[in-house]
């Protein structure tokens, strides 16, 4: 029977080459009609015979290309138009807005790649080259739909040859926006720190790769912003790009010329490879092989390393025909500050290189590497940014006109439209007012593209995180959300948890009800309300933010306030240089004076680090914990390990109190009689998952009504060795555990649970 179809596809169908692929469908099946994209969707008018419509679909909803993420497909019967072909029509842009899907970033293909490679092709050796399946997208959008006159490349008018591409359906380049050649796309130059032209197009890469090899820091302009790069073989340039760049310790990542070159240097699995070679092209934390021979400057004290592969038709030019096989490729920033992207952020960048490579396709959007570790079963985000974000996520509830700011670190905000939430890529942390513009720049641009005119701002409720301060430069009434509580509902969102559960929440620092600072909570509830039924015992912390930067101090607190007089004793043996101010902070626990009391997990690992001497001044975030669980990758032995000891009091009628200042002091004593870090630090860890287990038996003991999921989140769960340790016992206990999965465990996954929380919140208050 012959018969007239509406479909409607609703998902990532924009910018990834969908329209040609439902073209090729049409002539596949011998079907007529019209596709086309509005701002959300797109719109397939068909006809034809019914097998062959139900054939079409199938393969539409089984088989999409590869950068496509299909959400819903709405199919109605309509009447017969009677085409005579079928067409993609031009775009539509008469519906109002409503949840427009932003197409991501996506590494250059395979396709691209053979012609770049092709001296009889066109293209080849173009540092531009990209199709339907590759390039940018998200980075050169500035409004929609995603068509070229709305995006960075309008002002580049195509030459005949590539509007051919672009108009015939049976080409790879059919509707790629960002389609160019030689003759009508971006070109390239390099100029020197004083801005002064040193070549242009091909000859810029050839000179750019000779100044690499003789040792200089060369900055260069990719699809989300501009990396600071260097010869990751030359130690010496390596030390010189940390001091401009003002960052002593932290991790570096690595560019490697091929995935042969990257596996000399750490071990892949397979899943680790999948992700290395992905459309997304992220950096992934691998584990250094013994015979890796790269300077250790790149990651002191660390046995894992972040290595991504090329991801630009540039980075294969780079590496092409020369002796380097790996870069050291980071943001062109100083630490701290917002990535740079525009070319009047040159005086700035001048300042930590030596020579620009940039081009003169705008960038409408910064976005950094999505920096991600796989932990045997499931990809966990440390960073989720190019070709992961933005991203669109169900909530199951009315979240319009309510924006959730997330946190201060690793923060990334998200957006409610109808019930769907767009959540940002992550910005980083908004520690100064330059943080904060650019928090406000990327917040104003979502706000267009969705037409959000908000009503409600959904914050943390620490009252001096920067996101507080923001919310009154916005209107909208602010609603307060508790940090952990947050956590807790973007698990359950992810997972679709609607019910009231059990929660594991660790991490580093998040104010609590009780004016504390909370970080090793044991909840339960759901997005409407939860009650905190267990916690770690709360310690001082001298100094506040200073005893952050500096464990040793949050140790010594510890000791002083948990072990009195023998606490003294051993903090001066362990900190034998610090005796002057031992007893300054001494005087500020007993005084109350800028010490505030915290029980969290990652203030717990950092009193660890600094009482085995691992690190007592922390560089960068996380350092003193990162430094200490990193000895679980040293060891692949699955050697028997010893609890230490601790204590679960009760502390009323409905919350349970751990103790773990026992297992503190025989850490100490372990560590002054030498015993081998690795076993001091595998016994901590197992501590803290049995202690984590032991709180929950003790609660569901209480509380035997309680429902059987839990969820787990907060940034302690980077950690894969306690994640995977934690699930498991509590899986033989027979609980049903949910991780975070596609939204960070860590706060770039904080405003989401906020914004839902929010939405319950204001339902509430409206019925």
């Amino acid at each position: 029977m012959y018969q007239a179809l509406n479909i409607i596809v609703k998902g990532k169908v924009q910018g990834v080459g969908f329209r040609p692929f439902v073209y090729a469908l049409s002539k596949k099946y011998n079907l007529k009609g019209t596709v086309q994209n509005n701002i959300e969707s797109v719109s397939i008018m068909i006809e034809g015979e019914e097998e062959q419509l139900s054939k079409m679909i199938n393969e539409l909803n089984m088989n999409p290309p590869k950068l496509a993420k299909i959400t819903e497909i709405k199919t109605q019967k309509i009447m017969l138009k009677n085409y005579q072909d079928f067409t993609i029509i031009q775009s539509s842009v008469d519906k109002q807005i409503s949840t427009p899907t932003i197409p991501q970033d996506a590494a250059v293909c395979e396709h691209c790649l053979e012609e770049l490679r092709d001296p009889q092709n066109r293209r080849f050796q173009y540092p531009f080259i990209n199709c339907t399946q590759c390039g940018p997208r998200y980075s050169i959008i500035q409004r929609f739909p995603y068509d070229r006159p709305y995006t960075t490349m309008a002002k580049f008018q195509m030459c005949p040859a590539c509007q051919d591409e672009y108009e015939n359906p049976q080409n790879r380049r059919h509707h790629a926006q960002p389609v160019c050649c030689f003759h009508c796309g971006p070109t390239l130059k390099l100029v020197n720190s004083k801005g002064e032209l040193v070549a242009d197009n091909l000859n810029a890469i050839s000179k750019a790769k000779e100044l690499l090899k003789h040792g200089k820091i060369v900055t260069i302009k990719g699809i989300g912003g501009y990396h600071l790069v260097c010869d990751a073989k030359q130690e010496k340039v390596i030390d010189l790009l940390r001091k401009r760049k003002r960052r002593p310790q932290k991790p570096l990542a690595i560019m490697a010329k091929s995935l042969e070159v990257a596996k000399k240097l750490c071990n892949v699995t397979h899943a680790e490879e999948e992700l290395l070679t992905s459309s997304a092209g992220p950096i992934v934390l691998l584990h250094r092989k013994f015979e890796n021979t790269l300077p250790h400057n790149i990651a002191p004290g660390l046995t894992s390393m972040g290595i991504m592969l090329p991801y630009t038709p540039i980075h294969y030019l780079l590496f092409e025909g020369t002796e380097l096989d790996y870069l050291v490729m980071t943001s062109a920033n100083t630490s701290g500050f917002p990535i740079s992207y525009n070319d009047s952020d040159h005086e700035n960048i001048r300042e930590l290189c030596d020579y620009i490579l940039t081009h003169n396709r705008e960038i409408a959007h910064p976005i950094e590497d999505s920096v991600v570790l796989h932990d045997g079963k499931n990809k966990v985000f440390i960073r989720r940014a190019r070709g992961f974000a933005p991203e669109t996520i169900e909530s199951g509830v009315d979240v319009s006109r309510i924006i959730a700011f997330g946190g201060n670190q690793k923060n990334a905000f998200a957006i409610g439209s109808q019930k769907d939430i767009i959540l940002s890529p992550q910005i980083g942390q908004l520690e100064n007012e330059e943080m904060m513009n650019h928090f406000n720049e990327q917040l104003d641009a979502f706000k267009k593209w969705y037409g959000v005119d908000e009503k409600y701002i959904a914050v943390d409720m620490h009252p001096f995180y920067a996101t507080t301060m923001l919310a009154k430069q916005h209107k909208g009434q602010t609603m307060f959300i508790q940090h952990h509580h947050a956590h807790h509902v973007s698990c359950m969102a992810e997972h679709n948890l609607t019910e009231p559960c059990l929660g594991i929440i660790l991490d580093g620092t998040g104010y609590g009800e009780d004016g504390h600072i909370w970080g090793f909570e044991f909840l339960y509830g759901d997005a409407k309300k939860f009650r905190r039924l267990g916690h770690l015992r709360y310690t001082p912390l001298p100094g506040g933010e200073k005893a952050v930067k500096e464990p040793w101090r949050n140790a010594v607190g510890m000791l002083l306030y948990a072990l009195k007089e023998e606490g003294k004793e051993f903090a001066t043996k362990l900190f034998p240089e610090k005796l002057k101010e031992l007893d300054v902070i001494e005087q500020m626990i007993r005084k109350q004076v800028n010490t505030p009391m915290a029980g969290t997990c990652g203030r717990l690992f950092d009193a660890v680090s600094a009482i085995l001497g691992i690190c007592t001044i922390s560089t960068y975030e996380g350092e003193a914990a990162i430094k200490l669980s990193d000895y679980m990758n040293r060891d692949l032995i699955d050697r028997p390990t010893t609890c230490y000891p601790f204590q679960i009091i009760q502390n009323n009628e409905m919350e349970f109190e751990l103790n773990l200042s026992a297992m503190i002091r025989q850490i100490i004593i372990d560590h002054l009689a030498h015993k081998p870090l690795i076993e001091i630090i595998h016994n901590f860890h197992q501590t803290i998952v049995e202690s984590c287990v032991q709180m929950i038996l003790t609660i569901v003991k209480k509380f035997p009504h309680m429902e059987r999921n839990i969820v787990l989140s907060g940034g302690s769960f980077q950690n894969t060795y306690l994640s995977s340790k934690l699930q498991n016992r509590l899986k033989e206990e027979e609980f049903n555990v949910f991780i975070n999965q596609n939204i960070p465990c860590h706060d770039g996954g904080l405003a989401i649970g906020q914004l839902i929380i929010a939405a319950n919140k204001i339902a509430e208050n409206n019925r």
